[in-house]
């Protein structure tokens, strides 16, 4: 089974939530960006590392804005369910932008990255990464892979929304429309393409925003596999 959730920043707790404890062998978890479990190097973070890399199920991540990508990308680059990986260490993955895997009959797009908000304030701290921000390149080739996939994929993961669907949650919230160039990236390209769902994390809120868009923080969500689903659209109730 395919599961998704949101953002983690490497909160031990997560690790013994019991929604995170019930996956078992052959399962694939999803983190929306900010997984949070390798930014400093130290002992703590190398005994998560291996915790994750020793379960029975996969943990596979998008990057966001509170990851170290330099340690990410040190990474040995490999392919997984048709898509190009870092494979940080054994069952932990992360899952490169721009890409589409194929997991259980079904199609992910997945894209990490974005921009800080606080980004003035890391760099003083040490702890902010350029490439946090995704670049033209990495841009188009995603649009080439979406293209060559014939604009249509079941999932988008990413870590930030289209534009539209930001500024919708900021509204509601009453906080300042802060979009940016990936929020518009997302925008474009949902709008060319067929999809089932979008998944997003950064917002920190576990909400349905509309049929098609989900903010995930901290639930688990199943993604139905392919045979599940009926020619109708339907989900099959076994």
């Amino acid at each position: 089974m395919v599961y998704i959730t949101g953002d983690m920043h490497g909160d031990l707790s997560r690790l013994y939530d019991k929604e995170f404890r019930k996956l078992k062998a052959g399962d694939v978890l999803i983190v929306c960006g900010d997984f949070g479990y390798i930014f400093s190097g130290d002992k703590q973070e190398k005994q998560v590392i291996n915790y994750l890399a020793n379960r029975k199920f996969v943990t596979a991540f998008i990057d966001g804005t509170h990851d170290n990508l330099d340690r990410i990308y040190r990474a040995r680059s490999t392919v997984w369910h048709g898509g190009t990986v870092h494979r940080i260490k054994g069952n932990l993955l992360h899952l490169c932008r721009g890409q589409i895997f194929k997991i259980e009959g079904n199609t992910f797009f997945t894209f990490g990255g974005g921009e800080s908000t606080d980004k003035d304030m890391r760099v003083s701290a040490g702890n902010w990464w350029r490439s946090e921000e995704p670049t033209p390149l990495e841009m188009a080739d995603g649009a080439r892979v979406l293209d060559e996939a014939g604009l249509k994929v079941d999932y988008f993961i990413t870590h930030e929304p289209p534009s539209l669907v930001k500024s919708s949650i900021l509204l509601r919230r009453g906080e300042n429309d802060n979009t940016n160039k990936i929020n518009g990236y997302f925008e474009e390209i949902g709008r060319s393409c067929e999809f089932k769902h979008w998944y997003f994390g950064s917002l920190h809120e576990d909400r349905v925003i509309t049929e098609r868009y989900t903010c995930v923080f901290k639930k688990l969500l199943a993604v139905p596999r392919k045979e599940e689903i009926l020619d109708t659209g339907s989900i099959m109730i076994t």
